[in-house]
């Protein structure tokens, strides 16, 4: 949904207003709320995180985390899973992970739900690549299908079950076949 106020904010206005749920996004001068997540939102969102970060945590190879706010470019966005290599993860001085994100993940996942504008997600993702963002996945559940964007690339379209699912060469000891993505929706 999209919300228009009277007059237009500056990114700088939108990030001191009051945090809500489901999370604004910041694009292109316009207020967007993401939709609420529903169960195989949730499910595929959860499944995916703990499945990244136990491949490329322990390694302190990377840190996949939900919901967090990323501003860059001038947009403020928040993926449904935002993946950051190790050495990119925004710290404190004491080496505690920072609260503010001031740039683009390495890996960037949305999940669409259902009356989501597949346009404004395939649009956060493109304008993400645009930054540092190496690799984009956008997974359709009611299509069982992931699209999977690369900077400078034509898009890749996966929706056979023994696909395996490609993944930015950080991650590459995590494997996931499209299979193995929806089945978790059986569980």
């Amino acid at each position: 949904m999209l919300q228009t106020p009277n007059k237009p904010l500056t990114l700088a206005e939108f990030l001191k207003l009051p945090e809500t749920k489901p999370a604004r996004e910041y694009i292109d001068g316009q207020i967007i709320q993401k939709p609420m997540p529903q169960g195989e939102h949730s499910t595929i969102q959860g499944e995916l995180i703990i499945s990244i970060n136990a491949t490329v945590k322990p390694k302190k190879i990377a840190r996949a985390f939900p919901e967090l706010r990323c501003t860059f470019g001038g947009k403020s966005i928040v993926p449904d899973v935002a993946v950051f290599t190790w050495e990119r993860i925004p710290r404190q001085e004491n080496g505690r992970i920072a609260n503010v994100f001031e740039i683009a993940p390495d890996w960037l996942i949305e999940i669409l739900s259902p009356d989501q504008s597949a346009t404004k997600v395939i649009k956060k993702i493109l304008r993400s690549l645009q930054y540092e963002t190496q690799m984009g996945w956008l997974i359709d559940p009611d299509e069982q299908t992931v699209f999977v964007y690369l900077p400078q690339q034509q898009p890749q379209v996966f929706d056979q079950p023994h696909e395996l699912l490609p993944v930015p060469a950080f991650a590459r000891e995590f494997q996931l076949t499209l299979g193995d993505l929806f089945a978790w929706l059986l569980e």
